[in-house]
């Protein structure tokens, strides 16, 4: 094979012909490489919808690249040896002895690190170069968070606010006078229902796709879910149209709406375009721009661009933030000790709770839940459960299409389960079925009752919140925003509080029952 001067790694996160790692790319000299590798559906059991949308994203991106004559060695999965990205690394270097492997930033802590330990065993140079996808670099972060031991999101997205002069006025101050309009995005959608939804625009799998289907029917056919109802955007095309019809169909109605559940409804008004994001399929300078032109039109209200902003500027740039601020401790902590297993039917969805039914069911089925259902659904249930966190951030890494661990890992072990205290949320996110009850229509039908603590007719979600209330009340009541938790549940009888522990403790010794 000949000899390159650069060899460029593009990883499945990475898709974008705005990737800095191309900056100075010569055809006539360098070269890229692609792998599609086993380990990365396999180091978590990645479920079927997950892989097809990385592996056709990554075909479609490919494609782009042969058009433009650009030396290409695409590894196809099946096609090669290799079982992970280093490994194929690994023999890229030693018949083709670049000088350099130039890469940008990777989106694990995990990869990352096997990337430089097999460079540095081959004598190559690796030139990391700083992911300019996201609007704060890891430097600037570091410099954010430098000297403190606890951080807030919020004191975080009004500096990302300013400094990218995004809903200011004129005098640098927030647009409409409130720099977050959270209390008016907690709507329920009523006894009545939603109505009619607008539904979001839906992609045919093309002849790229549906070889991609088959080769993860062929390679992964024994993983969890399913992607015979595929129809995610997988090219940066289908990523804009997607855009285009969440702010001129849904961004209004996103604001209030957005913390909602509803039966079999799991789109709602939510964007459904992190996984165009997370791909980089779309850019996030992009996104914030055509959610402003919705409000500046007066097609769309501030509360709900507010929100949507902050999820794109502050949130998700937050994450990411923390992230690399906490690795690798993150993917170690557990403040509070939990040591439960996670129940199986996490992978099948087969349970009698119907809130858990809907979220696991949809997220099987099509590889998405909106955040409240990962939140307070799911993360909710493994939190007071107590299920042992690294078991739940395998789930969530492996089940979601939109899942990269730089955004899932301080989601699910930082804010759903409270792993790492309070470095970077304010209280652990607990609730029990009345929650669930006032925020969806999930308790109709459902062969538990909400307001029960005890007995046979006594809700999962609302016994374990006040067994996790019990368990950790010297904490919660430490605490300012959890105190009443611990207030509440002594105003009930002692004879009540017992009862409702040894519900909690026949539920933990037969998860499968519920």
């Amino acid at each position: 094979m000949t000899r390159v001067r650069r060899l460029v790694l593009v990883l499945g996160d990475q898709l974008s012909l705005q990737n800095v790692a191309f900056e100075g790319f010569e055809p006539a000299h360098d070269a890229v490489l692609m792998v599609e590798a086993r380990e990365e559906s396999e180091h978590v059991p990645s479920t079927k919808m997950r892989t097809a949308v990385f592996l056709s994203a990554m075909r479609h991106f490919a494609e782009l690249l042969r058009e433009r004559r650009w030396p290409l060695q695409y590894l196809r999965i099946g096609t090669h040896r290799f079982v992970g990205i280093a490994e194929a690394l690994a023999d890229a270097l030693a018949h083709q002895r670049p000088e350099a492997v130039v890469m940008t930033e990777a989106g694990e802590w995990r990869l990352e690190q096997a990337i430089a330990d097999t460079c540095t065993r081959a004598g190559v140079h690796l030139d990391v170069r700083d992911d300019l996808h996201f609007m704060a670099s890891r430097a600037e972060f570091a410099d954010h968070a430098r000297g403190k031991t606890r951080l807030v999101m919020e004191a975080f997205y009004r500096r990302m606010r300013q400094q990218h002069g995004v809903l200011l006025d004129a005098e640098g101050g927030p647009v409409g006078g409130q720099w977050n309009y959270d209390h008016d995005n907690r709507g329920a959608f009523g006894r009545a229902g939603p109505g009619m939804l607008p539904r979001p625009p839906s992609f045919a799998p093309d002849g790229i796709t549906r070889e991609v289907l088959a080769d993860v029917e062929a390679h992964f056919g024994d993983h969890y879910g399913s992607a015979e109802g595929f129809d995610w955007p997988v090219t940066r095309e289908q990523a804009l149209h997607a855009l285009a019809a969440f702010v001129a169909e849904r961004l209004q109605d996103f604001g209030r709406f957005q913390d909602a559940m509803w039966q079999d409804e799991p789109y709602l008004y939510h964007g459904l375009i992190s996984s165009s994001l997370n791909l980089k399929l779309l850019d996030p300078r992009e996104v914030i721009a055509a959610a402003l032109a919705e409000f500046e039109a007066g097609r769309a209200p501030i509360e709900a661009v507010e929100g949507f902003v902050r999820q794109i500027l502050g949130w998700r740039e937050f994450m990411r933030g923390v992230y690399w601020w906490r690795m690798p401790k993150l993917l170690q902590a557990n403040v509070l000790r939990h040591d439960a297993p996670l129940p199986d039917w996490y992978w099948t969805g087969e349970v009698h709770m119907n809130c858990m039914r809907q979220a696991i069911g949809q997220t099987l089925r099509t590889g998405y839940a909106h955040h409240i259902q990962r939140l307070m659904v799911t993360g909710n249930f493994a939190l007071t459960f107590g299920v042992e966190p690294s078991q739940v951030h395998a789930w969530y890494l492996a089940v979601y299409v939109d899942a990269v661990e730089w955004v899932e890992a301080p989601n699910t072990l930082g804010m759903s389960l409270y792993a790492d205290g309070a470095r970077f949320v304010t209280k652990p996110y607990a609730a029990g079925g009345a929650y669930i009850r006032r925020m969806s229509n999930y308790c109709d039908g459902c062969r538990y009752r909400p307001a029960e603590r005890s007995g046979e007719a006594a809700c999962p979600m609302t016994v374990m919140y006040w067994d996790f209330v019990a368990r950790h009340a010297r904490m919660l009541e430490g605490n300012p925003r959890t105190v009443m938790m611990v207030k509440n549940l002594q105003r009930f009888g002692a004879d009540e509080v017992a009862a409702l522990r040894r519900t909690a403790q026949r539920m933990r010794d037969d998860p499968q029952a519920l």
